[in-house]
């Protein structure tokens, strides 16, 4: 494919044709044996090896910095009290009591909806995104979302990318989770990740100092970009943490290698926001560069998506289209069962 002249700022620069059966719908087993391919941004060298083989191409003497968020079973199956069947995703809790999600099918405010082991959500609000607030009760006993997660675990499924087109089964209650997955909140698994066996963390964390942020992604991350400019897309946030340990890490001169798009969000949200908590919404594009990640683990993204956008930041837009040319030459597979790509 020749390279032409594309402009960063329009989001018809970020498409580009992938054929369907590059889509992994399943992880690679064991999960350490996906392609992995290495883009040298001072020569624009491109390797290509195995996920088992990172150690011989992370930089020497950096800080590894992972996102321990855990997925949750957010998809859950219901009815009205017409009996008819809905479909509700969870987003991410606004307080105690509220969380915001998304329905499948028409709904109004004052509506309930009725889930197994006598669980309930009651809309409260309708947003002009698609989203709603809904509080739940559990026995006609309203509950914090704390006491949400295990109830959900036990009748909710895990919320696989809508581009899967397949129903979860019980192998991806362990394969759309990172070996180091620590705190629930997630609805999307931070996938840069997924490729970790435990030895094979043990491994490099053996070798590399290494900490944690959590970011709970959100479904607003499978996103597409509908805007003409990118700059007029409303980014969606995520709450996020960041321990005093991986504080100092970020406050000192070590070089950096993020694994994966969220982890590499949250440190630069941090950079700029001096925040520790609270809610992310960073954009990262090639006009807005990052300023402390030096490295970047990453999957193959969606075409015209905030994380293609993202790479792009590292890369530039022309050598993305570049990279994303050759793994298809080389039949990578992509998105998040896919294989995975360094940036060094």
């Amino acid at each position: 494919m020749k390279l032409k002249m594309r402009n960063p700022l329009k989001t018809d620069s970020y498409d580009y044709l992938l054929p369907k059966d590059l889509i992994a719908t399943h992880p690679i087993q064991p999960r350490e044996n996906a392609k992995l391919l290495i883009y040298n941004r001072k020569n624009r060298s491109i390797t290509h090896d195995f996920f088992y083989n990172l150690q011989n191409y992370l930089p020497e003497d950096s800080a590894l910095i992972f996102n321990d968020t855990k997925v949750i079973k957010a998809r859950l199956f219901g009815k009205k009290t017409s009996g008819g069947k809905i479909e509700l995703l969870i987003n991410r809790p606004l307080d105690a009591y509220i969380v915001n999600v998304y329905i499948k099918g028409r709904v109004k405010e004052s509506q309930e909806i009725f889930f197994e082991d006598e669980l309930k959500a009651k809309i409260i609000k309708l947003h002009e995104d698609g989203s709603r607030d809904v509080s739940f009760t559990c026995k006609d006993i309203k509950i914090r979302f704390e006491e949400l997660l295990p109830i959900i675990e036990n009748i909710g499924h895990i919320p696989l990318p809508p581009y899967l087109q397949r129903d979860d089964d019980k192998q991806d209650d362990i394969d759309y989770q990172s070996v180091f997955a620590k705190f629930e909140g997630a609805v999307a698994a931070p996938t840069a990740s997924l490729h970790f066996s435990d030895k094979l963390f043990k491994d490099i964390c053996d070798k590399y100092e290494h900490s944690f942020v959590t970011l709970h992604v959100g479904a607003g991350t499978f996103k597409p970009v509908q805007c003409d400019t990118i700059t007029d897309h409303p980014m969606h946030s995520e709450y996020f943490s960041i321990s005093d340990e991986t504080k100092r890490v970020l406050d000192s001169e070590k070089k950096i290698v993020a694994f994966g798009t969220t982890a590499t969000r949250t440190i630069e949200y941090y950079v700029r926001s001096r925040e520790v908590s609270g809610e992310a919404n960073l954009f990262l594009h090639p006009n807005n560069r990052p300023k402390r990640v030096d490295h970047l683990l990453t999957n193959f993204h969606l075409p015209k998506s905030t994380l293609l956008m993202l790479v792009a930041s590292f890369t530039g837009l022309d050598e993305t289209h570049r990279i994303y040319t050759e793994a298809i030459e080389k039949r990578y597979r992509f998105f998040s069962y896919g294989d995975a790509m360094l940036i060094v």
